[in-house]
């Protein structure tokens, strides 16, 4: 299969270095002509001079360029029916991202989400302990970078958790209510929210980019069990009522990385024909829910200023 990656800052350099190993035949295209002659030199790929050369050359390929861009290069990769794999988030809009979700549906073009936390070992070794979680906290705080600060932290981090909670919680969104702040950039590096699904479920998640130390935890309280799930060290911590007594659950986990995980499982939909492990339409429904806490932080930080 002949792969492509649009876009080879940090995240599609890595991802050009995964498909390099599993398919061999890579092509990359970057705006800045320099940064895909290096990555060309480095990773033994073949560079492109435009979008429409490298589109013309792959059958699928991996959407890394900056969040703005993804409605149209994806809109053009899909009319030459190239398979995609689009970073998180989906699109900058709502609407953006439904007119992606349907010409996928329409033209029968493979389009995954690049969740990648989904892929994280320690989440695929949870998957059978979490069944029907009452309650979940979430913690995802990291040291200030400026890449990134084009977006608020819902859309820049936040929005890894809103796609696990709604793997997990699997109930429709009731009420959203949240609140944040921007403090060191143009946008909302500090953000909370709390989510009420229809089943009863509440998750309450922070993200943050202005943290001292970094943290990437969730914790999923469900009937007579408890599961912490250790993002950045691959751990779970679980614990069972048996018996009348709490009890720790043994955890393995895999030693797999977790990009490449992701990589494989979408080339195998590709070649299979069918939904890869974050479809679009998880993409989308993460997308929805980033943008309801959005607009309410918006509004919160809107009654702030005016009672200022």
């Amino acid at each position: 299969m002949r792969a492509g990656v649009i876009g080879v800052g940090h995240l599609g350099y890595h991802h050009a270095r995964i498909l390099r190993g599993l398919v061999g035949d890579v092509a990359i295209f970057d705006t800045d002509s320099r940064r895909s002659e290096e990555v060309s030199g480095e990773l033994d790929v073949h560079p492109c001079s435009s979008l429409n050369e490298l589109l013309d050359r792959v059958e699928m390929a991996v959407v890394a360029c900056p969040t703005t861009h993804h409605h149209r290069v994806a809109l053009e990769a899909m009319e030459k029916n190239v398979d995609l794999l689009v970073e998180k988030p989906l699109a900058s809009s709502v609407p953006e991202a439904e007119e992606m979700v349907d010409l996928s549906a329409e033209s029968g073009v493979v389009v995954g989400v690049g969740h990648v936390e989904r892929f994280n070992p320690a989440v695929m070794a949870s998957v059978d302990l979490i069944r029907k979680p009452l309650f979940v906290e979430g913690h995802r705080l990291a040291p200030f970078k400026p890449r990134g600060t084009d977006v608020s932290v819902v859309m820049d981090l936040m929005i890894h958790d809103i796609d696990l909670v709604l793997c997990f919680a699997r109930s429709e969104v009731e009420e959203v209510r949240a609140s944040g702040v921007p403090v060191l950039s143009d946008n909302v590096d500090i953000a909370s929210a709390r989510i009420q699904f229809r089943d009863g479920a509440t998750a309450n998640i922070t993200a943050s980019r202005i943290s001292r130390e970094p943290v990437r935890k969730l914790r999923f309280f469900q009937r007579s069990s408890y599961v912490s799930i250790d993002f950045a060290g691959k751990m779970v911590e679980a614990y069972r009522l048996k018996a009348g007594q709490i009890v720790p659950v043994e955890v393995p986990i895999p030693g797999a990385d977790a990009l490449q995980t992701e990589l494989s499982d979408f080339i195998a939909a590709c070649t299979e024909r069918r939904r890869p492990m974050v479809s679009a339409g998880d993409g989308l429904r993460a997308l929805r829910v980033a943008d309801m806490i959005s607009r309410s932080m918006k509004e919160s930080l809107e009654r702030f200023r005016e009672g200022s």
